[in-house]
């Protein structure tokens, strides 16, 4: 059956990685207008706060996803599994939660929000004419990294407890069932 200790451990390391992508997504950089000495405006951004929690997120995500697939050999090294419904319901989690596209959609609204963020952060625009254009990070590129991530978690979970239940399924013997009894020669 499924190990319990994993399935705690790949759900805090997902519940992490969802946590910190929604503090990402609230401590996002933004942007204001200062003057200096000279009266020129230039544009000074609040914390780096969201850069840090997008990339811890990242890692924690890749982190549950490794956990998963060792332990599930990737879905296609080992023994195979028994033929069933256990095994089409964890072939179809394993093909949802890692062979989508859907799953570097997460990667890229993190690791991309977190490098734009940082790079606004460093960097600020000194314009001599006119008001600054402080460029920010659109609104919601951590929240979506958050929404795939927990859609990732869920999958990743149903992978492994149907995996689980597909490999119980092989290891027991099918039932003899029949009418007439034959002798061993």
């Amino acid at each position: 059956m499924a190990s319990i200790i994993l399935v705690v451990v790949v759900f805090v390391l997902d519940a992490l990685a969802f946590v910190l992508a929604i503090g990402a997504e609230k401590r996002r950089s933004t942007a204001t207008f200062s003057e200096d000495t000279s009266g020129r405006q230039y544009c000074v951004y609040s914390s780096d706060a969201a850069t840090g929690y997008g990339i811890g997120a990242l890692l924690l995500l890749l982190a549950g996803q490794a956990v998963v697939m060792v332990v599930t050999r990737c879905f296609c090294c080992g023994r195979a599994l028994s033929p069933g419904r256990w095994r089409a319901f964890s072939g179809f989690c394993f093909i949802v939660c890692c062979r989508v596209p859907r799953m570097m959609n997460q990667f890229l609204c993190l690791l991309a929000g977190s490098v734009r963020n940082a790079y606004h952060t460093k960097y600020s625009t000194l314009v001599i004419s006119g008001p600054p254009r402080c460029a920010m990070l659109r609104k919601g590129v951590f929240a979506a990294g958050a929404a795939f991530t927990f859609l990732t978690a869920l999958f990743a979970e149903l992978h492994y407890l149907f995996f689980a239940k597909a490999r119980h399924a092989a290891a027991v013997p099918p039932p003899i069932v029949g009418g007439i009894g034959m002798t061993r020669m």
